[in-house]
């Protein structure tokens, strides 16, 4: 089945006064965790509003992609304190950090899991998948001023580990991948205006891993790539293929002790050499960026640490 296209484009003469006025109203309806749409909405305006007033020329040129393409994206990292379910937005710095908290004003605890999208290839986020605890999967999106959201289905409580790492099928939109609590992992493309396509299996013993992150091209070759930690504490790259009845290559090691974080997840590109970089948080708190090499058999430079204080949240 196919979908007809919609138009993303962002409306950049935005005022920045009056967006923040708007997003604030919002924030005003949805702050208790009964109105997961109304909060969805308010991430939405708030991812908006960022991309509206982003400097330009801070994406870093494509590396692989065709030109005017943006092959790995800089996405928001989505923080809900663990105690009021309040969610912040911490948007990268394009100097390989966050910026500061950006309180959306919302009660975000219903939420799982999000997933951004770059659908368009300018290196933000066009859109966002939100897995809610309940098992709903929705989809929302800003144009201009205007936030929308849809639901695209149920029954999403099935899976332990949601993610897009991007696009795994040949196709522009991202897609998603998901592990089941049996440990098989599954496929869903995905269309323009954030419907997926039935799943396809891709194959078992997925649980044996207790994070899995990725976000756009970390070896150089133009394919989105994940890491998965396992129990052991070792790391291992899976290259990604474009082939999204088999996504990935043969895994490879990337070394051991990673253990010594609670939380790895990636945004994309940090630092702004057009590498997905991995993000890593220690049970203390403290945030850590290693930066993508371009190098499959080393993929990660040195860590880097960016913060302190993140313990409060789940990391979405």
């Amino acid at each position: 089945m196919t979908f007809a296209k919609r138009g993303r484009a962002f409306k950049r003469a935005l005022a920045a006064t009056a967006f923040v006025a708007a997003v604030a109203a919002t924030a005003g309806t949805a702050t208790a965790a009964g109105n997961p749409a109304g909060a969805e909405k308010a991430r939405a305006k708030a991812e908006a509003e960022h991309r509206a007033h982003a400097p330009k020329g801070a994406v870093a040129a494509p590396r692989v992609a065709a030109p005017g393409q943006v092959q790995t994206p800089s996405f928001s990292m989505t923080a809900v304190d663990k105690q009021t379910g309040n969610l912040s937005l911490y948007f990268p710095d394009y100097n390989g950090g966050f910026k500061s908290a950006y309180d959306v004003g919302v009660n975000y605890d219903f939420a799982a899991a999000v997933a951004e999208v770059d659908n368009d290839k300018d290196g933000y986020s066009d859109g966002t998948w939100n897995f809610q605890k309940d098992g709903l999967l929705t989809y929302t999106w800003s144009e201009g001023m205007e936030a929308h959201t849809k639901h695209i289905g149920w029954g999403w409580e099935i899976y332990n580990k949601v993610l897009s790492p991007g696009n795994l099928g040949g196709a522009p939109e991202a897609d998603l991948m998901a592990v089941d609590k049996s440990g098989v992992m599954w496929v869903y493309l995905g269309y323009p205006d954030g419907r997926v396509s039935d799943r396809v299996r891709i194959g078992a013993n997925w649980d044996q891993y207790t994070e899995i992150a990725g976000q756009g091209d970390l070896t150089g070759d133009g394919k989105p790539d994940v890491v998965a930690r396992d129990k052991a504490g070792t790391l291992w790259l899976y290259k990604g293929t474009g082939d999204y009845k088999a996504p990935f290559e043969p895994r490879t090691k990337i070394g051991g002790g990673w253990n010594m974080y609670d939380r790895l997840l990636s945004v994309g590109d940090l630092d702004s050499d057009g590498r997905s970089d991995l993000v890593a948080r220690t049970p203390g708190g403290d945030l850590y960026r290693y930066s993508g090499t371009g190098d499959a058999s080393a993929p990660y430079s040195t860590p880097v640490k960016i913060g302190w204080g993140y313990g409060i949240f789940n990391l979405l």
